[in-house]
């Protein structure tokens, strides 16, 4: 009897200290899952969006050796600790950007050991200042706020929750594609902000992630962004009027020659815009030419006139240009910087207007397919 008592005893104390080592092993888990991000004290990033489809179109990356490399790691091993990637909702002109193909290219990101940035653009095609189209499949519902809300949850979460049955969650996700007007419109007029409705579409996609990032405990921070520093001032100003506040992040596109801002006055939206929210902020977008050459019958995007400070069109007025732009976003409380497309080189295959790359001399990748100087802004993530 004795024999048994003590049995019994022993068995209860041994599935106590199972039990509560499993309860410290998941307050652990948990207690990683959300400091994760906050290792990182700057992000180094790469737009890798167009990667998987220019292999198979041919493209080639070699490193500053010359060496063809594993474009990924080229990027990895020189620094780089974030990929963002654009996702459409259902594209019919492409195969690419849409959920099988980021899905690939998210694998490839945490094979490098990359952090993942997910840019949902809402759209069956591109989506920025001058246009927000709504994704063919919920036409239907463009005027029902409510409605439309509920598809730009469903889809958010559901998406989200296939990658992470597959381990591929993203780390931060943007709740729409440089949204400075109305997002998910009908057309391309740009109708006026109806903030009563913009808002509330917004905070959807924003509780998506949030339940997601709850059922899979996991931390996934939201990052809303818009074109250009200026327009941040205003747009932020008027979206916490109006209810849309749960973020974690202010994402910016920043070109000098579309901002009212030169490059050696940006820090001033910069820290007003980190010192009145007290958000994260980040420059998801920039990139600068390495020469004024075109490879292709392509025209570039960017030619002189996107020039500034008098860094000229090379690799290393490339490079000082990143390196500014990195020191003025860390200078005035900014934690991250992307670099737009830095592998859209030219191919033989075409764009929805012509053929080969419009930013083949805005790369980070010359015309022989060789990593420039400007590759060595990610260099700086060792010094942090």
């Amino acid at each position: 009897m004795r024999h048994a008592t003590f049995c019994i005893i022993q068995l209860f104390v041994v599935s106590f200290l199972v039990i509560s080592c499993a309860s410290c092993e998941s307050e652990n888990q948990e207690e990683n899952n959300n400091s994760e991000n906050d290792s990182i004290e700057f992000y180094f990033g790469a737009d890798l969006s167009y990667v998987n489809e220019l292999e198979d179109c041919g493209a080639i990356y070699k490193d500053q050796d010359g060496d063809e490399k594993e474009v990924y790691s080229i990027f990895e091993q020189m620094g780089a600790n974030l990929v963002r990637l654009r996702l459409w909702h259902n594209p019919d002109w492409t195969y690419y950007s849409n959920y099988s193909d980021v899905k690939k290219a998210i694998q490839r990101a945490k094979n490098a050991n990359m952090k993942v940035l997910l840019d949902f653009h809402y759209s069956d095609t591109w989506a920025d200042p001058s246009r927000q189209l709504i994704p063919r499949a919920w036409q239907s519902e463009v005027n029902n706020t409510q409605a439309l809300g509920e598809l730009l949850y469903n889809y958010t979460y559901n998406t989200l929750n296939e990658l992470s049955q597959e381990d591929l969650l993203p780390d931060i996700v943007q709740v729409g594609n440089e949204i400075n007007t109305m997002i998910l419109q009908e057309d391309e007029e740009n109708d006026p902000l109806d903030w009563q409705r913009n808002s509330h579409l917004i905070n959807k996609g924003i509780q998506a992630v949030r339940d997601i990032s709850g059922v899979r405990n996991k931390n996934i921070e939201v990052m809303l962004h818009i074109a250009q520093p200026e327009n941040g001032l205003w747009w932020f100003e008027e979206a916490t009027s109006n209810g849309v506040s749960d973020f974690d992040w202010i994402g910016l596109s920043y070109y000098p020659i579309w901002s009212q801002y030169e490059l050696n006055e940006v820090h001033i939206p910069l820290s007003t815009l980190i010192n009145t929210y007290h958000k994260k902020l980040m420059i998801v977008e920039t990139a600068y030419p390495f020469t004024l050459d075109n490879a292709d019958s392509a025209n570039n995007i960017l030619g002189e006139d996107a020039l500034t400070n008098n860094f000229p069109a090379s690799g290393q007025g490339q490079l000082d240009y990143l390196n500014q732009l990195y020191n003025i976003v860390k200078t005035a409380g900014g934690q991250g910087l992307v670099y737009w497309e830095p592998a859209w080189v030219s191919t033989n295959c075409f764009t929805q207007w012509a053929q080969g790359s419009h930013w083949d001399n805005a790369t980070l990748f010359d015309h022989s397919g060789k990593a420039t100087e400007g590759i060595n802004f990610y260099t700086n993530a060792f010094d942090e």
